[in-house]
């Protein structure tokens, strides 16, 4: 087996949102997500809900096996039955989330996607996030713009939730005391200080940060022969 690439151990990483996941509508955003969440029904998470992004239900070869009528994919949207991974062009330590503009609102330096269905998203399912390039202009202290709903503007919504989010450094949750933003794991070759260099708040930290886990010898076959032979994976993150 040949050397496990750092966009692997992104693939898992993401895959590991979805792990035990049950019958919910998986809907990743970008290619690594997209890889891990097909790796995840492949694997640990047989019951996971694949779409076309349209209105059918496919395997993760594209089989059509089921017809996801607009109804009932807002039943699923509003009902916690979703599991959105998406992307950050800002995040912030509890994990408020921009991808609408940079700069003030009045005169942005920059206009971006917009707001789209991030608050739908963020207060009625399960979201993550993924972030191919971890630095300062992504982990920022405050976003310029709340698009994805964090922690400390949620407001007890009751599918509101926040996995994990993972980056080409490591895996991020919010299992601390006041739901701000902990490292939960480190990619190999990365140490705590890379991540504290490339993140503008402060990051809660443990002792001992694990490592993120391999890829089994079954995973990387099915990652590089079976889901994505042509390595797309490697235009997100080329380590």
């Amino acid at each position: 087996m040949t050397e496990v690439t750092r966009a692997e151990y992104c693939v898992i990483a993401c895959a590991e949102a979805w792990r035990d996941a049950g019958e919910v509508l998986a809907s990743p955003m970008g290619l690594i997500p997209s890889v891990g969440a097909r790796l995840a029904r492949l694997t640990f998470s047989p019951d996971l809900l694949l779409t076309d992004g349209e209105a059918l239900l496919v395997t993760p070869d594209g089989t059509v096996e089921g017809w996801l009528p607009y109804r009932q994919h807002l039943a699923l949207v509003t009902g916690g039955r979703r599991h959105v991974m998406m992307g950050a062009s800002q995040i912030d330590r509890y994990g408020n989330q921009n991808i609408s503009c940079i700069g003030d609102w009045e005169r942005p330096k920059r206009q971006l996607l917009g707001v789209r269905g991030a608050p739908v998203n963020t207060l009625n399912n399960p979201t993550s996030y993924w972030i191919p390039r971890h630095s300062r202009r992504v982990f920022v202290e405050k976003v310029d713009m709340v698009c994805g709903v964090g922690y400390d503007h949620a407001g007890g919504a009751r599918y509101h939730r926040i996995p994990r989010v993972v980056s080409d450094l490591g895996v991020f949750d919010f299992d601390t005391p006041d739901r701000s933003m902990r490292l939960a794991s480190l990619h190999p070759g990365v140490t705590s200080e890379q991540v504290r260099e490339a993140t503008s708040f402060e990051l809660a930290v443990p002792d001992d940060v694990p490592r993120t886990r391999p890829p089994t010898a079954e995973e990387l076959r099915l990652i590089r022969e079976v889901i994505d032979p042509g390595n797309t994976r490697a235009r997100e993150v080329g380590a």
